[in-house]
């Protein structure tokens, strides 16, 4: 999901930079930065910007343009809420342009896809399972973690693979044969390894995030 420039049309990234300019300023006009004042989450934040950092330079290219990675865009929303996890990731792509990892004319496009996109449905699923599902430990970690960050991660390869159709980099029959029978591969990790750190961290930090309340989750179950 990292593209290299001079794959798509320019009108590709001139699009995704006047969205990402506008989400960019919506999301720092909005941030509440007084979740990670608290030198032990601001600590926690920059850490995990850096630990995706590595991560996303340890990848498997499958073909040009559509690669895969550890996202971990819901691990952040959940622990961060979606402004500042759109921020962290953009930070992490950032970081993948100075290394020379990832082409800096491309940089607005794939901060869309890589960051806002996956950010904003962890936040819209973690919305509606709010408001229609009990509030239960299992309900958060198993729907918002793991479920949760399968489906985003599905929905953003998805994404991925249509930009590439609509841009003509590859037709349909390469996808199927070349990219889509990798998408299991892909998917369980990133909901295992979701599911996984955010259980120890609701156990063991559960003030480092946000969208976890022990009373509401915890008390009288």
């Amino acid at each position: 999901m990292n593209y290299p420039y001079g794959l798509l049309a320019d009108i590709w990234h001139w699009l995704a930079l006047a969205i990402y300019t506008g989400s960019l300023l919506y999301a720092l006009r909005t941030c509440p930065w007084q979740r990670i004042q608290p030198n032990h989450v601001m600590h926690a934040y920059f850490g995990a910007c850096v630990a995706l950092l590595l991560l996303w330079s340890i990848r498997s290219d499958v073909i040009p343009g559509l690669d895969y990675h550890y996202l971990g865009a819901t691990l952040l929303t959940l622990m961060f809420g979606w402004q500042l996890a759109f921020l962290a990731l953009s930070i992490v792509l950032l970081g993948l342009v100075i290394n020379g990892a990832s082409d800096w004319q491309a940089y607005p496009l794939n901060a869309l896809i890589m960051g806002l996109f996956p950010v904003w449905l962890s936040h819209s699923l973690y919305r509606l399972v709010d408001r229609r599902l009990p509030n239960h430990f299992f309900v958060y970690i198993f729907i918002n973690a793991f479920f949760g960050a399968g489906l985003v991660l599905l929905v953003t390869l998805l994404l991925a693979c249509g930009i590439t159709l609509l841009g003509g980099l590859y037709n349909w029959s390469e996808l199927k044969t070349d990219y889509l029978p990798f998408f299991p591969l892909m998917i369980f990790p990133e909901a295992f390894i979701t599911g996984f750190l955010m259980t120890i961290l609701v156990v063991m930090k559960p003030e480092w995030v946000y969208t976890f309340d022990d009373h509401r989750y915890l008390n009288g179950k």
